[in-house]
Formats: C-alpha cells, sequence, structure tokens
C-alpha cells in the first residue's frame, strides 16, 4: 500500500517521499511555506521554499539572513522525485497552494484561502486534484461575505460621516493583508489615510510588489494638524487598542474588519462602535466551489469548522477527514502580540 503524499506528524503536515513539510510549527529542515502569517511561517527552520511575491514579508519577520528559495507561480521543481509547484491563494500577498505530483498522483495543499478578487494579490486559482487539503476557519453554513462593492460603500459611509463630524475614524485590522486590502479599496478622497507604525513597513513591501496602495501618513508627520487628524482614517493592529498612541486621536470612532464580525458576541467583546465583515478566508459557498473545482474525490479538512465540514463533504459522496494542526486565525487577531515587530 502507498503511503500518502502527506501525512500528519508533530511537526507539522509532512510529505513522507519528498522529505520536507508544509507550514510546519515546529523546526525542521525543510520548510514549504503556504504565506507570511506567522502561524503558518514560523521561526528556526533549516530551509524556506515560497512563493516569490511573499519573499519580502517573510524576510522582514523572519529575518533577511534566513536560507529562502522562492518560486514563481507555476514554476515546477523536484525534490527526490515530488514534483512540487505555488499556485494562488487569494490570501494575502506571496500566498499559494502548494501541489505536489509523484507516482501519478496530485495532492494539493491549499493553505488558506478566499475567492474574491481584492486586488491586492493574485486571484486564487483552482488547480486539479486527486486530493485536496482544505482550511475550514468559517466553515459554516452563517458565514456568507458581503460583495467588495457592499463592503467598501459601508466603510466609506462610516468614514465619511466621521469625518463631517471632525471625529477621526480608527479601524482596527490585521497588519499583514487586511491593513494593504482596507488602503486599496476604501475612498481615498474622504480624508487622510494614517496607518500605525507596525502596518507601514508591509505597506511598503506591498508597494515594492507593484500593489497599488495611496499614499498614507504617520500620527507624527508634520503634515497631519488637529483638523486633519480629525478627517482621518487610521489603519491600526487590534494591539495598539488601549494604547498610549490612541490618545492622539482624542475622541474618535472606532471599528474593527474581520469575518468574526458577523457575530455580535465577538463585536461585543471587541468593544468597538461597528463591526464590519471583512475577512481573508474563503466563507461558506466559497469554500464549497473551491472544493469541487480541485475535482479531487478526497478532501482533508485542517483548522476551523473541521467536523461540520468533513460531515457536509461525506454527504456529497467524498471520502473526507480532518487533520490536526496548530495553525491559529490570524482573522481573530489572535496572533497578534507586542513582541512580532509586524503585527
Amino acid at each position: 500500500m502507498r503511503t500518502d503524499l502527506i501525512v500528519a506528524r508533530p511537526e507539522g503536515l509532512y510529505c513522507p517521499p519528498g522529505d520536507f513539510y508544509i507550514d510546519p510549527w515546529r523546526p525542521v529542515d525543510r520548510a514549504v511555506i503556504t504565506h507570511a502569517h506567522s502561524d503558518h511561517a514560523r521561526p528556526g527552520h533549516g530551509h524556506y521554499l515560497s512563493q516569490r511575491d511573499g519573499e519580502g514579508i517573510l524576510r522582514r519577520r523572519l529575518g533577511t539572513d534566513i536560507a529562502l528559495q522562492s518560486l514563481a507561480y507555476g514554476e515546477v521543481v523536484e525534490h527526490h522525485g515530488v514534483k512540487l509547484s505555488l499556485h494562488p491563494a487569494g490570501h494575502v500577498l506571496g500566498s499559494a497552494q502548494v501541489r505536489l505530483e509523484h507516482g501519478g498522483r496530485v495532492w494539493v495543499a491549499s493553505g488558506d484561502y478566499k475567492l474574491e478578487d481584492d486586488g491586492t494579490c493574485v486571484p486564487f486559482e483552482p488547480v486539479r486534484c486527486d486530493t485536496f487539503i482544505t482550511e475550514s476557519t468559517f466553515g459554516l453554513p452563517i458565514y456568507r461575505w458581503p460583495s467588495q462593492t457592499a463592503l467598501f460603500a459601508e466603510i466609506n459611509a462610516w468614514w465619511r460621516g466621521n469625518a463631517e463630524a471632525g471625529r477621526a475614524s480608527v479601524l482596527f485590522a490585521y497588519a499583514f493583508g487586511k491593513a494593504q486590502r482596507l488602503l486599496h479599496g476604501v475612498d481615498a478622497s474622504i480624508g487622510p489615510l494614517v496607518t500605525h507604525g507596525a502596518v507601514e513597513p508591509l505597506n511598503e513591501v506591498y508597494r515594492a510588489a507593484g500593489v497599488a496602495l495611496p499614499p498614507t501618513f504617520t500620527v507624527s508627520d508634520p503634515m497631519l494638524d488637529k483638523a486633519a487628524l480629525g478627517r482621518s482614517l487610521v489603519i491600526a493592529p487590534p494591539s495598539a487598542a488601549g494604547t498610549a498612541w490612541m490618545k492622539r486621536f482624542g475622541a474618535h470612532a472606532d471599528a474593527f474588519a474581520s469575518g468574526w464580525m458577523l457575530m455580535r458576541g465577538k463585536r461585543r467583546r471587541r468593544g468597538v462602535d461597528r463591526g464590519f465583515v471583512m475577512s481573508d478566508h474563503a466563507d461558506w459557498p466559497g469554500l464549497h466551489r473551491a472544493i469541487t473545482a480541485t475535482g479531487a474525490e478526497r478532501v482533508f479538512v485542517t483548522h476551523g469548522s473541521v467536523a461540520v465540514m468533513v460531515r457536509w463533504l461525506e454527504e456529497q459522496g467524498l471520502s473526507a477527514q480532518g487533520f490536526k494542526t496548530e495553525y491559529g486565525d490570524e482573522d481573530d487577531a489572535v496572533v497578534e502580540t507586542a513582541a512580532d515587530p509586524a503585527a
């Protein structure tokens, strides 16, 4: 009986014939990284392989001296007889699905993904395979995201109303991915865009990769007087809430951007005025469309609502089971800490 192309080990998801791991959570010799969020890209590995667009983020987060090999989307390398290529996941800049081919079998490990094109990274592309490993962060029927157009119309209306009242609008969002998506999508004519010190270095990486972001200011910029700050949209990580940095905005309105804002309880616990439903993960219909598009007959489900997704897939006639992993959920900002310079 042939060994599966990917198996679960204490260190992470392991490819036995290739002798490498995908997004391992413990130090290993060779790691293939699907994207640079800190629950998938961890320090201490001997060698890293990632998609080229995400190289700048990985080096900023893990160190410029890491042993890093990068590939263009679709470029194929072979290691111990396993053909490996990376394909767009649409999650954040440089996010990738990992396609493995060996012994006539094709497996795809998706990492994290979303289907709607947000303009800040290469959009998701389905990859045909025999076995597909999918996330299920929002794998419940209640999770259905608004369109980009509807989302930004809502954010712009909130910001415009605050600006007209002379109140700064502070919008908490994860520093990598979601912050740049907000900057790319909002109406920059409403007022100045101010970014937290943890966000701006990542903006620079996005701009260097060719992503169009409007001009941004830091809170100490001499060009921003009190009136300008009162019209501004401030993008900050959730870890900035309640800090001395926030005092510079005086009486302000605040909001949180996350897929979890669909749940009123989550919004109340954040203690913000508004919640905007915005996620860099696929919603319930998106998960199903993505899985169907692969043509896979066998599906492994990782982090999130694993049991619900496995049951649904089995009802569709597919072979499905869960993979236990140690991935967190950056969409809920649980992996952001003050120790993370990019948090």
